[in-house]
C-alpha cells in the first residue's frame, strides 16, 4: 500500500514522513501504489507469455526451415542423373519379372524347409518330401482339416485351406485356431462371401480335457483374489503388488501353456500343407499366402463380402496359383527389382550428405582446422527434411518414367496390337519397387508441404499473440508512468504546501528568535546598571 508508513513530529508541529518505495528489475524506485502492482504482475505475466511465444516462433522457424526446399539446379541435375543411371540398370540387368524361375526356386526351398523341420521335429526319412508331409500332419493335426466335406457351404478340396480361416498365417488365423479349439467350431469364408460354423465332433471327455486349464487358471485366480481381499480385511494390509503379480501369472499358466501350444499346433500343421498335402507333396495347392490371407479376410467383412472381391480372390488362389510358394517368389523377384531402388537412394543421399557437409566445412582451410562441434548436422544428415524429399521424388521420378517408358516400348514391340498381351508384357516388365517408392516420395513430398503451411500459419497466430502481448506490456507500463505522473503531481503539492509550512514555521521562529535576543540584550542593560550601583557601593 500506499502512504505514511511512519510520521515523526516534533513539538514545534514539524513532521517527517516516510513511504515504502518498491524496487523493480531495473533498479528504479516506486511507491507501492495498488494499481502499480497490480499492472506490475500483469506485466510479469505478459513477459511469460512474450518469452513463451518467441520460444515457439523459434521452434517454428526451425520446423519451417526444415519443411522448406533448398535444392538448386545442381541438387535437381545430380537427382535425375542417379535416376536415369538407376533406370538404365534396371533395364539392361532387372529387366522383367521371371516368375516361372523363380517359382521353380521357391518350391525347392520350401521344400527343403519342410523337410528340414519335420526332421527337426525327430523325422528320420530324410530326403522325402511326401514322408515329411506326413509326419508333420499326424503330430499336427487340427480339428477343422476336413469337416467342410458334405455341409455344403460352397468349401471344396482346392479352395479349403483359403476358406478355412484357421489356414491362413495371419493373426486372424492363429485366432481362427483358437476358438476352434475351445469352442470346437470352424469358421469358413467361402467363394461368395459367406461365413459359415462348422461344429466339430467331441466327446464329452474331450471337451473336459480341452477347458480344463480355462477352469483351472479361473480357480486359481479366484482363490487368490479371495486371499488378497481376506488379507486386506483381516490385516489390514493389500498383498505387494509384485507377489501379487506373480500369483496371478502362476494362475494364469495352464491357459497361457495351452495357447503356447496351440500356437505350435497351428504353426507345424500350415507347414505341413506348405508343400501340398502327402499325396501330392511339391505341388498341390498349398496355404495362402500372408498378402491373399490378408485380401481374403478384407473381403470377408461387410459390404465387401457383397461385392465379386471374394470371388477374385477364390479365383486367383484356385486358377491363378497364387498360394505361399507364388507369393514368395514373387517377394523374391520383388527383391531383385529392388536393388537399383536402393541403389538410386544410396547415390542421392550420399551426394546430398558430402555437398552439405563441404557447405559446412566451406570456411575451415583444412581438417584439423575443423571445430566438429560447430557443424550442424540437421543441415547435413539425408533424413526428414524437404530438400532430399524433393531430390528423392525427382530420382524415382526419373526411374519409373525411363522403367515405364521402357516396359511400354517392349510390350507394344511383342503384343502385336493385341491390347491384351500389351498389358500383361508391360506389366511383367514394370518395377513395382520402384513405383511404389516413387508414391511414397510424392506423399512424403507433399505431406512436407502440407506440414509448412500448416507452421507458418502457427507462426502468424504466434507472431500476433506476440505483438498484442508486447502492446498490451507498453500500455501497462504507459499506465505506470500516467500513475508515476499524478504521484508525483501530488508530491510536488506536499512540498509545495511543507514548503509554506516550513517558511511560515521559520518566520515565526526568526521572531522569537529576534523577541529572544531583545529580551537577552534588556536583561544585560539590566545587569550592566546593577553591575555599576554595586560597583560605585564598593568604591565609596
Amino acid at each position: 500500500m500506499s502512504g505514511e508508513l511512519l510520521r515523526l513530529r516534533n513539538d514545534d508541529g514539524f513532521t517527517v514522513e516516510y513511504d515504502l518505495l518498491y524496487k523493480n528489475d531495473d533498479g528504479d524506485f516506486f511507491p507501492l501504489n495498488p494499481r502499480r502492482i497490480a499492472n506490475l504482475q500483469r506485466i510479469a505475466v505478459l513477459d511469460q507469455t512474450i518469452d513463451e511465444t518467441k520460444n515457439k516462433i523459434e521452434a517454428l522457424n526451425e520446423e519451417i526451415e526444415r519443411l522448406t526446399n533448398h535444392a538448386d539446379n545442381f541438387d535437381y541435375l545430380l537427382a535425375v542423373a542417379s535416376g536415369a543411371l538407376t533406370g538404365l540398370l534396371d533395364i539392361f540387368f532387372v529387366g522383367e519379372l521371371n516368375l516361372k524361375k523363380a517359382k521353380v526356386n521357391t518350391h525347392k526351398q520350401v521344400n527343403k524347409f519342410i523337410e528340414w523341420y519335420a526332421e527337426s521335429k525327430g523325422y528320420k526319412g530324410k530326403g522325402r518330401l511326401e514322408g515329411a508331409i506326413a509326419f508333420l500332419e499326424k503330430k499336427y493335426p487340427v480339428a477343422q482339416d476336413n469337416i467342410w466335406k458334405g455341409q455344403g457351404i460352397g468349401t471344396s478340396a482346392s479352395n479349403h485351406h483359403l476358406d478355412d480361416l484357421a489356414h491362413h498365417p495371419t493373426i486372424v488365423g492363429l485366432l481362427a485356431a483358437i476358438v476352434i479349439q475351445f469352442l470346437r467350431c470352424g469358421v469358413f469364408v467361402n467363394r461368395n462371401g459367406e461365413w459359415h460354423l462348422v461344429l466339430v465332433d467331441t466327446t464329452p471327455s474331450e471337451l473336459a480335457k480341452i477347458w480344463s486349464p480355462i477352469v483351472i487358471s479361473g480357480i486359481l485366480l479366484w482363490l487368490a483374489n479371495i486371499a488378497s481381499k481376506e488379507c486386506l480385511e483381516n490385516y489390514g494390509d493389500e498383498i505387494p503388488k509384485p507377489i501379487l503379480n506373480l500369483v496371478n501369472l502362476l494362475a494364469s499358466a495352464p491357459v497361457v501353456r495351452e495357447l503356447l501350444m496351440i500356437s505350435s499346433n497351428w504353426a507345424g500343421h500350415l507347414i505341413s500343407d506348405m508343400g501340398g498335402s502327402k499325396n501330392t507333396a511339391g505341388g498341390g495347392m498349398g496355404i495362402p499366402g500372408f498378402f491373399l490371407s490378408l485380401l481374403k479376410e478384407f473381403s470377408s467383412v461387410p459390404p465387401l463380402n457383397y461385392t465379386q472381391l471374394p470371388q477374385i480372390v477364390n479365383d486367383l488362389y484356385t486358377k491363378e496359383k497364387i498360394d505361399f510358394r507364388t507369393e514368395t517368389a514373387f517377394i523374391s523377384e520383388l527383391g531383385r527389382q529392388a536393388i537399383p531402388v536402393m541403389l538410386n537412394e544410396i547415390i542421392v543421399r550420399s551426394f546430398y550428405f558430402v555437398r552439405r557437409l563441404i557447405f559446412e566445412l566451406g570456411d575451415y582451410k583444412s581438417f584439423k582446422e575443423v571445430d566438429w562441434d560447430k557443424v550442424n548436422w540437421k543441415n547435413v544428415i539425408p533424413l526428414n527434411n524437404r530438400t532430399i524429399a524433393r531430390m528423392m521424388t525427382i530420382a524415382t521420378g526419373t526411374f519409373t518414367a525411363i522403367d515405364m517408358a521402357d516396359a511400354a516400348i517392349r510390350a507394344a514391340m511383342k503384343s502385336g496390337g493385341n491390347p491384351a498381351v500389351f498389358f500383361g508384357n508391360f506389366a511383367l516388365r514394370v518395377n513395382f519397387v520402384g513405383v511404389g517408392r516413387f508414391v511414397v516420395a510424392i506423399g512424403t513430398d507433399l505431406y512436407m508441404g502440407y506440414k509448412r503451411s500448416k507452421f507458418i500459419a502457427e507462426r502468424m497466430e504466434a507472431k500476433t499473440l506476440l505483438l498484442v502481448a508486447t502492446n498490451a506490456k507498453m500500455f501497462y507500463y504507459e499506465a505506470n508512468m500516467w500513475i508515476s505522473a499524478q504521484e508525483a503531481g501530488l508530491a510536488l503539492a506536499k512540498t509545495y504546501e511543507r514548503m509554506k509550512r516550513f517558511a511560515i514555521y521559520y518566520a515565526k521562529t526568526s521572531e522569537e528568535f529576534k523577541k529572544t535576543g531583545q529580551s537577552v540584550d534588556q536583561e544585560l542593560d539590566y545587569m550592566e546598571d546593577k553591575l555599576g550601583i554595586y560597583n560605585k557601593f564598593l568604591n565609596n
